[in-house]
């Protein structure tokens, strides 16, 4: 159709216009509601925990994306070597790769959740629980955790324990030996932060004060849960029964019979000699010191001659025990002994050094060894005797000073009590502040104000601290030997010597009766109870030797056992008012000398061979002078040997 005929087909209807607007159609407009609902929360209708289902899922997938590539490679591949029970990948993931992918990107802040990596291991729960394990490790060591994170990692502590406790039979697990230590040692001193945090109420905000006054805060990191998982261990792994089988020299088979399913399994086995360790540890920040060595007596120290450890155990394992089974003898006034363990074992650091340089526990190490030496240097205030040299060259060296005051009495009660608290483990009680009685918190943080002058309710901060507590209890036995150094030194001029006369040299005011007192005094500091015979050079350990297969002793019993003998080199009797002194010499020991030279020797010598050799130049310049020096020696010496004739057995020449 054209344009035209269109044209005139709407010209042929002139009325329609007039049609339309004749018609009356109802017209509705819908009323459209305002915007102003969406302000209102009320007319929201989501559900909000399917909204923060998904903004967390959103957050975990932006954290997801953030990981670097070469962790997440990482972490698959040590889950699979977990998987595997392939011990030799597993150790390197442990101590090299974790370490170094640490210190390269997490070193100041925390690694990746465990939900946020469970895509990579398709969510394996038991690898998820060793991987937090790690994670609140490095949360402890390298930042600053928070009450929430103290707590999340007693639950994963209770979930790993769980499952290898209460599963049915033993878990098909393998993890090296360095990794199960550290697993006990950690747990260990997360309890002990954990106790120290809950220790000191007065800083704590109101959530804090909540959490620890809830069921759930009274339980978490008790010392019944931690003990509990110690001695379960211990139960579970027969470990004891197995160090008594060993040390009698049963064959194998009765050993691993005596063991039992668990035993015989290496993971349960080391967890139940770690935990012995970890029981002595626990003891003695609890203050148990006879228990703490009572619960060793399977294992002993293994520093007689023909003892060994049970387990080529990692070097931190026998630092510790070292360091804290020293402690307990020199709490219980056994000063000797604790001295022989400390040396024992900084001699045994000093020789293993060069092995552990490299470790990512060396720090650690030789802080521990740190706090020995200084320990060492209160055991030879308290009760002077002989040492190993090279040990206590070390300690004059770092505590000459320090020694020199404390010898003086009194006046070095400051340096003692500053030494003390510097090497000493921080103890710990085992119940905390009532957090959950907020009267009897209250009269904590504000004591009422004493009624009188003498009365002995006033605030002391550090009445009720356990470290504190010890303390009191050592200095009262230093301050006890105050005398017993200027007696010393004036009765080692004299072979015989009047108490008055004696008196005459000490302070004005001193009469012979109390002269005679402070003689009592240094006699009885001079004897205690003790395994080491010093003056004989005999250690009752040493006598017991190795089993009659080989098979190493466990030091002949109990760590308490000892009897009385004499420390010290000057003995007296008094007669009347005559005292008699005898003074005992012991001879100096060749064979420690000879060793000692030898090892020096052969130090200078690996480093004469491991240093390069000169450049061509200077050797040839070095063998120029050596030819003028020996052409001006032939010219010059008249009975130089002459370079013909027959050479006899020095090199000299006949006589013609």
């Amino acid at each position: 159709m054209s344009a035209q005929q269109r044209v005139a087909l709407w010209a042929a209807e002139p009325d329609l216009d007039d049609e339309i607007n004749d018609v009356d159609i109802p017209l509705t407009i819908p009323s459209y509601p305002t915007a102003d609902i969406y302000d209102d929360p009320a007319n929201l209708q989501l559900d909000e925990t399917a909204l923060l289902a998904v903004q967390a899922q959103i957050a975990q997938q932006t954290a997801f994306a953030q990981i670097p590539d070469v962790v997440k490679r990482f972490i698959v591949h040590f889950h699979q070597a977990v998987l595997d029970n392939n011990l030799p990948e597993i150790t390197v993931a442990y101590e090299s790769g974790w370490n170094r992918l640490t210190e390269k990107f997490y070193a100041k802040t925390e690694w990746p959740e465990a939900e946020i990596i469970a895509p990579l291991v398709n969510d394996d729960q038991i690898f998820l629980v060793l991987y937090r394990e790690l994670y609140y490790r490095h949360v402890y060591s390298r930042l600053q955790p928070n009450i929430d994170d103290r707590f999340h990692s007693y639950e994963n502590s209770c979930e790993l324990f769980n499952y290898l406790l209460n599963s049915d039979g033993p878990v098909a697990l393998s993890l090296p030996s360095q990794w199960l230590w550290d697993i006990i040692d950690e747990f260990i001193y997360q309890f002990q932060s954990f106790a120290l945090f809950r220790s000191r109420p007065a800083n704590k905000t109101d959530d804090e004060l909540a959490m620890l006054g809830s069921e759930g805060g009274a339980q978490a990191w008790s010392s019944y849960s931690v003990l509990n998982v110690l001695y379960s261990l211990i139960q579970k792994s027969h470990v004891n029964e197995w160090l008594k089988a060993r040390a009698e020299g049963k064959t194998d088979d009765e050993t691993e019979h005596v063991a039992g399913e668990y035993g015989t399994r290496p993971l349960y086995r080391q967890l139940g000699y770690f935990s012995l360790i970890g029981l002595l540890r626990v003891h003695v920040l609890l203050g148990d010191f006879t228990l703490a060595l009572k619960v060793m007596e399977q294992v002993g120290l293994g520093l007689g001659v023909g003892q060994k450890a049970p387990f080529t155990a990692p070097t931190a394992a026998h630092v510790s025990t070292s360091y804290h089974a020293g402690v307990c003898y020199l709490m219980l006034r056994r000063v000797t002994d604790a001295a022989r363990v400390f040396t024992g074992c900084l001699n045994w650091v000093m020789r293993a050094r060069q092995y552990h340089t490299r470790s990512y526990q060396y720090d650690q190490i030789n802080k521990t060894a740190e706090r020995m030496y200084a320990l060492l240097a209160l055991c030879n205030t308290l009760a002077p005797t002989r040492l190993d040299d090279n040990v206590m060259n070390i300690v004059r060296e770092k505590y000459g000073d320090q020694m020199t005051r404390m010898g003086r009495g009194e006046e070095g009660l400051s340096t003692f009590e500053e030494i003390f608290l510097y090497a000493c483990p921080k103890f710990i009680t085992a119940n905390g502040p009532p957090y959950d009685d907020p009267t009897a918190l209250g009269l904590l943080l504000n004591p009422p104000t004493p009624s009188s002058p003498t009365s002995t309710s006033a605030p002391n901060n550090t009445a009720s601290d356990p470290t504190h507590r010890h303390l009191r209890a050592l200095t009262a036995h230093f301050m006890s030997l105050t005398p017993v150094p200027v007696l010393r030194s004036l009765l080692k001029l004299y072979t015989s010597l009047d108490a008055r006369k004696l008196a005459g040299f000490l302070d004005a005011g001193v009469d012979e009766e109390e002269v005679l007192s402070w003689m009592m005094v240094m006699k009885n500091a001079g004897r205690c109870i003790g395994r080491v015979s010093i003056a004989a050079g005999v250690d009752k350990d040493d006598e017991k030797g190795a089993g009659s297969n080989g098979a190493p002793s466990n030091g002949g019993g109990s760590l308490l056992d000892g009897e009385w003998m004499s420390i010290s080199d000057l003995n007296f009797v008094i007669d009347e008012n005559m005292i008699h002194i005898a003074e005992s010499t012991v001879g100096r020991r060749y064979a420690g000398w000879f060793i000692r030279n030898s090892e020096h020797a052969a130090r200078v010598l690996d480093g004469l061979r491991a240093s390069p050799l000169p450049s061509a130049s200077v050797a040839a310049k070095a063998q120029g002078k050596e030819g003028d020096a020996k052409g001006d020696k032939n010219t010059k010496g008249d009975g130089a040997p002459r370079s013909s004739g027959q050479k006899v057995a020095w090199g000299g020449v006949k006589a013609a």
